[in-house]
């Protein structure tokens, strides 16, 4: 049986910031809006500029075609029912705008949009401190109007303990309504945490994982050359650690 929103225990109703470099033609797919619908929406549409360019210059220049582009993603968002709002940023450094917005919009989360169909099975991997609270209202909330499914994936170290950090996972989970029947539980051992999650998302639709995770958010949203984010790996939301 379905659960809806109204079910749920959330203590922080979650917003998610989704950053898309609107002028290259980057996207997100009708499906992948219908999952994130049931949080608010803050769609940041950027430019990243060489940089030589004034920012003020590429304003004037670009900002209207920018702003139709992030108002017609932002109606893809409406259609879903989801609440958004809009920003546009011309910047020299991608990774250092979209962590000023999500500060300045206190954004629980900040997506890293990828391919994606249907969404129903998420993977939440945990291998390190994370705001467990937040992450919970963000994953109820997003699977609450539907049937899909969430793994709790812990990945063990000596130091660490994954199977007491997923228990606690999965007990957010389930405080705040989120049917248990739709929890999977497991743990593993996890030399290198990088190489396994992303190995492993190809098996799921989305993955969740906590913004500590500094080494993955390189590998997937940094300006590497093996940018392991393209085309075969699942969209991402990385859950931002409460502000000081």
């Amino acid at each position: 049986m379905s659960q809806t929103t109204d079910d749920l225990a959330i203590r922080e109703p979650p917003k998610v910031l989704v950053p898309v470099e609107v002028l290259e033609g980057e996207s997100v797919s009708e499906s992948l809006a219908a999952f994130l619908a049931p949080a608010d929406v803050v769609v940041l549409g950027y430019h990243v500029l060489p940089e030589q360019t004034p920012t003020e210059q590429a304003s004037m220049q670009f900002e209207e075609r920018a702003q139709t582009a992030v108002d017609d993603l932002a109606a893809v968002f409406r259609d879903a029912g989801g609440d958004v709002e809009t920003r546009v940023a011309f910047t020299h450094d991608r990774d250092q705008t979209v962590e000023r917005v999500a500060a300045d919009v206190g954004a629980t989360a900040v997506l890293l949009p990828n391919p994606v169909g249907e969404v129903s099975d998420v993977l939440v991997p945990i291998r390190g401190v994370v705001d467990r609270e937040r992450l919970a209202d963000l994953v109820a909330t997003l699977l609450a109007d539907g049937d899909g499914e969430v793994t709790l994936w812990g990945l063990g170290s000596d130091e660490y303990d994954a199977e007491a950090a997923v228990e606690g996972a999965r007990e957010s989970l389930a405080e705040r309504g989120l049917n248990v029947t739709r929890i999977t539980t497991e743990t593993s051992p996890a030399d290198s945490p990088v190489h396994d999650i992303v190995s492993r998302s190809a098996d799921f639709d989305v993955i969740v994982m906590g913004a500590g995770e500094e080494s993955l958010w390189s590998v997937l949203f940094g300006g590497e050359s093996e940018r392991v984010a393209e085309g075969a790996v699942a969209p991402v939301l990385v859950v931002r650690d409460r502000e000081p």
